[in-house]
């Protein structure tokens, strides 16, 4: 992706460029997390004897770059974000695309990349590099894939944009619907020192359609003065640019009888917190919202309730993964003849990694348990769902 501003980059610095995982023929070690994702670029520097860098990133890239300046200011003296966003789109998106490839593989996905990542004309007028786009997608490793969507599912660093206190240059193509001018006016809205640079006639992957124009960007961005580290001592920094990398008790009185507390009670975090975000994660933002939304003075403390309990205890504890415990849902569910709540559940489960075949097995396994009647009604209420979260989004 980056060919045609690597010899422009090198000729002043040392350039660095990096594979996701499972990507372009790297290692298929998923990675769950932009911040895992930031740590392995930063393990590799290490290794590399790399302090401090100048760092480009498109799309995930840009978030990785983004996470990299939040978690470790110290080493990133300058940034470039492309096609990049604080928030990109909804985590329903993310984890309904993961979904679909769990069930037909990369290649629908592969086969959409074009018209998401270049401008009408670009693809037509440049059919060898359209199709570089498909295979780079075909060939991706589907697992590391499906975690990289986990990984932007749940992104969101809008509340922390101000703490970027770096350099940065937030660049987007004119036409590009994925992550537009307005996501990247968001970026420069809350980054301190950012300034954008719009791109004409270029769409998500602008370093690929307009190769010139952003490396002039990126040539003129790297080459500004880079001032010293905060917490830089007895270190002298050179102002020539360095490498780039391109790719958070008191006790009672003595001999007075207390009343008993229970230590870990006053530590312990309120659960609500913690049962919204899993509750999200599990059932899709839009199913929580609209329940939230339903909910009124008469409602309202059940769903409190319910995401304190439910989704902040019993879901969010280690003992069984997320796999597992919708397997467990599911069944119980069918046992008891609560269909009203299985559209929700087949739903999560799908998106809790379990496969269709997995979640026919599932419901075979209840036909025997629970009987054929409640089975049958199971079927019908799954196969619904999984021919509408299996369609590939247009």
């Amino acid at each position: 992706m980056w060919d045609r501003q690597v010899p422009e980059l090198a000729r002043s610095w040392r350039v660095f460029r990096f594979d996701l995982p499972g990507h372009g023929g790297a290692p298929a070690h998923p990675a769950g997390s932009v911040a895992e994702l930031a740590d392995r670029v930063l393990a590799a520097l290490d290794a590399a004897g790399v302090q401090r860098f100048g760092y480009a990133g498109c799309a995930l890239g840009g978030a990785v770059g983004a996470e990299l300046a939040l978690r470790h200011p110290g080493r990133v003296a300058s940034l470039a974000l492309i096609a990049a966003s604080p928030r990109f789109g909804t985590a329903d998106e993310f984890r309904q695309r993961g979904v679909v490839v769990r069930s037909h593989g990369l290649d629908p996905v592969a086969r959409a990349a074009p018209e998401r990542w270049f401008t009408p004309g670009f693809a037509g007028a440049q059919p060898a590099i359209t199709e570089w786009a498909v295979q780079m997608v075909r060939t991706t490793d589907p697992g590391c894939y499906i975690a990289a969507c986990e990984a932007l599912a749940s992104f969101d660093i809008r509340p922390e944009l101000g703490r970027i206190g770096v350099p940065t240059l937030v660049l987007v193509g004119s036409e590009d619907q994925v992550t537009g001018p307005a996501e990247a006016r968001t970026l420069v809205a809350g980054i301190p020192d950012a300034r954008l640079a719009v791109v004409p006639g270029a769409s998500h992957l602008a370093p690929v359609e307009q190769p010139a124009a952003v490396t002039d960007l990126l040539v003129r961005h790297f080459s500004a003065p880079w001032s010293p580290a905060p917490e830089a001592t007895g270190q002298i920094l050179s102002p020539v640019p360095a490498p780039v990398v391109v790719p958070p008790q008191p006790t009672g009185p003595v001999a007075e009888i207390a009343p008993w507390v229970d230590p870990d009670a006053a530590v312990r975090p309120d659960p609500y917190e913690s049962g919204i975000k899993v509750r999200r994660e599990v059932l899709g933002d839009a199913h929580v919202d609209r329940e939230l939304a339903e909910a009124d003075g008469f409602s309202g403390e059940f769903q409190d309730f319910l995401t304190r309990y439910a989704w902040g205890e019993i879901w969010s504890r280690p003992g069984l993964d997320r796999r597992t415990r919708s397997c467990v849902a599911l069944t119980a569910l069918i046992a008891s003849g609560h269909t009203a709540e299985l559209p929700a559940q087949v739903r999560a489960a799908l998106r809790n990694g379990l496969t269709v075949a997995e979640l026919r097995e599932v419901l075979l396994q209840a036909a025997v348990y629970c009987g054929v009647p409640a089975a049958e009604e199971a079927f019908r209420v799954a196969r619904a769902v999984v021919a509408e979260e299996t369609t590939p989004q247009e």
